[in-house]
């Protein structure tokens, strides 16, 4: 079975790639902030919906991540 990303040329598969490091570490960033003052807002106020906010973003992430893998193995597999 084809890949998804297999209709992609490799120059759009390298620009793809970095976009999506680029945009998996600016997402890590704004969930470490939202770590940080969930954190301070539970100090602060107590337990509240910003303290959980962050662990609806986290799946995000790992489902980035993955995507980021395929493109990273596609790529792998046309340079070879």
């Amino acid at each position: 079975m084809a890949s998804l990303y297999s209709t992609y040329t490799t120059k759009e598969l390298r620009k793809k790639v970095k976009k999506q490091k680029i945009m998996a570490m600016v997402q890590t960033i704004v969930i470490v902030l939202m770590l940080i003052f969930g954190v301070f807002s539970w100090i602060n106020k107590g337990i509240s919906f910003y303290t959980f906010m962050p662990l609806f973003f986290i799946p995000m992430l790992f489902v980035m991540s993955f995507e980021l893998k395929k493109l990273k193995k596609e790529l792998a597999q046309r340079t070879k």
